[in-house]
C-alpha cells in the first residue's frame, strides 16, 4: 500500500482509531463519532502524524495492528482517471485476516465533496455494526473465567437481539453482571434499561410496574454517567418510552434528536427517532427517518427495527400493501420480531387477507401469549397522540383474531 494524498488507513480498536495521512476531515469526523465500540466512550482519533513511521514503507496489516495495539483495520485507496474518482475501502480483522466489509464509491471530481460525504456516512454506517458483530462473536468465544464488563455487555447484546423471552432474561442478567464489575459503564445501564422495558412491554414480566420503575432508574443513571454517547441516548430514550412513562415522552424525543446531532451517520437515532414520530402521528416524517437509517446502514443486523417502523408508518397512512412489504422485509431479517409480525398481521387484516392475518396472529400468540387488544396501548410507546389511528390498529388486531 502507498501512503500519501491518495491512500488512507484507519486502525480500529475498542479505544482508538489511528488515521494515516489522508486529507478527508469529513471521514475523520464521522469515524470519531462511532458509538458503542469503547467501554467508556466512542472512538477517538490519534493525530495523522502518528502514521509517519509507516509512510513510504511496505505495510503488513497484521504487523501494523500489533505495533499499534489494535484489533481491526480499515484500509482503502483513492484512484483518479480523467475527471472520475474511485474510493475503495475494506475492514479487516487483523488477527485472522478476515475481511468483514468492503465497498467502493465512484464519482466525478466536480462532485468530490458530495462523494466525500457519501463515503464518510457509508463507511461509518458499515463498520460500526461490523465491528460490534465481530466483538460479540469474540466475546462468545472467551472463557467465562476471563470475561470483563465489556464482554458481559457484548454477550448481553447478542442475547437481547434474539428477541425471545429466554434471550431477554439472559441479557438482563448479563447486563447486571457488567454493571457489577464496572458501575460507571454507561452503555450497560442503558442496555439494561431497554431490556427491562422490552420485557415489560412484551408481556414477559411478572411485575410490570416494578420492571417499568427499574427501566426508568437505569435509563436515568445511564444519562447521568454519559450524555455524549449516542447509543446511551437512544437506548435510554427508548427505555423511557416502552416502559410506559408518558411523562418522559418529551425527554425521550429530545434524546433521539441529540443522538442524531452527535452521530448523524449512525442508525440508532434515526430509527428510534422514527418510532417517536409515529407516536406523535407524524407518519411521513417517521418514514423519512427510517429511510435515512436504511440508506446509512442497509446491512446493519438491527435494520429490521427501522423496517418494522416503516411498516407501521405506512399502515397508519393507509398504505397497507407498502406496509406489508416492509413488514415482510423485517421478518426476513428477524422472524421473531414482534413489531413486524403485528404490523404484517394488521396490514393483511385491513387488506381483507383475513386468513393470512389469522395465521400471523398464531405466530404472535406463541411468542407473546399475553397480547390482548385492550392491552395494546399499554404495550405501545407512551404518548400515542391519535385515538382514531390507534382505534384502527386495534380493529385490525381484532380482525386477525387477537382476544379482547
Amino acid at each position: 500500500m502507498r501512503f500519501g494524498r491518495h491512500g488512507w488507513l484507519y486502525c480500529v480498536a475498542q479505544d482508538e482509531v489511528v488515521v494515516f495521512d489522508f486529507e478527508t476531515g469529513e471521514c475523520l469526523g464521522a469515524v470519531v463519532r462511532l458509538p458503542g465500540l469503547n467501554e467508556q466512550r466512542e472512538l477517538f482519533v490519534i493525530a495523522r502524524n502518528s502514521s509517519f513511521a509507516f509512510k513510504g514503507k511496505p505495510v503488513d496489516i497484521k504487523q501494523v495492528a500489533r505495533d499499534l495495539g489494535v484489533r481491526y483495520v480499515l484500509e482503502g485507496s483513492v484512484r483518479k482517471s480523467g475527471n472520475r474518482i474511485r474510493i475503495t475501502g475494506q475492514l479487516i480483522d487483523a488477527a485472522s485476516g478476515a475481511h468483514l466489509w468492503a465497498d467502493r464509491f465512484d464519482g466525478a471530481l466536480e462532485d468530490v465533496f458530495e462523494l466525500q460525504d457519501q463515503v464518510a456516512s457509508s463507511v461509518v454506517g458499515a463498520i460500526a455494526p461490523s465491528i460490534i458483530h465481530a466483538e460479540m462473536e469474540r466475546a462468545k468465544r472467551k472463557p467465562t473465567s476471563s470475561l470483563d464488563a465489556y464482554d458481559y455487555y457484548l454477550r448481553g447484546r447478542a442475547a437481547r437481539w434474539q428477541l425471545t423471552r429466554d434471550g431477554t432474561d439472559q441479557a438482563i442478567a448479563l447486563y447486571e453482571r457488567a454493571i457489577a464489575l464496572d458501575p460507571q459503564f454507561a452503555p450497560a445501564h442503558s442496555s439494561l434499561a431497554m431490556a427491562l422495558g422490552n420485557r415489560r412491554s412484551w408481556g414477559w414480566s411478572t411485575d410490570p410496574a416494578a420492571e417499568a420503575s427499574r427501566a426508568k432508574t437505569y435509563a436515568k443513571s445511564a444519562l447521568d454517567l454519559d450524555r455524549q454517547d449516542p447509543l446511551v441516548l437512544t437506548e435510554s430514550g427508548n427505555a423511557l418510552l416502552i416502559s410506559g412513562h408518558g411523562d418522559e415522552f418529551e425527554l425521550a424525543a429530545s434524546l433521539f434528536e441529540e443522538a442524531i446531532r452527535l452521530d448523524p451517520n449512525g442508525i440508532s437515532g434515526w430509527t428510534y427517532g422514527g418510532w417517536a414520530k409515529i407516536t406523535l402521528g407524524n407518519y411521513q416524517t417517521a418514514i423519512d427517518y427510517f429511510q435515512r437509517a436504511l440508506r446509512l446502514s442497509p446491512l446493519d443486523p438491527r435494520i429490521f427495527v427501522a423496517q418494522g417502523g416503516l411498516a407501521y408508518a405506512h399502515f397508519f397512512l393507509g398504505n397497507y400493501e407498502e406496509g406489508l412489504k416492509h413488514a415482510s422485509a423485517a421478518l426476513h431479517h428477524h422472524p421473531n420480531y414482534g413489531g413486524a409480525l403485528r404490523a404484517a398481521m394488521a396490514c393483511n387484516a385491513l387488506l381483507g387477507n383475513i386468513e393470512a392475518a389469522q395465521k400471523l396472529w398464531q405466530q404472535v400468540a406463541k411468542l407473546f401469549p399475553s397480547d390482548r387488544v385492550s392491552e395494546t396501548r399499554k404495550r405501545w410507546q407512551s404518548g400515542f397522540r391519535s385515538d382514531k389511528d390507534f382505534a384502527k390498529l386495534q380493529e385490525a388486531y381484532r380482525l386477525a383474531g387477537m382476544p379482547e
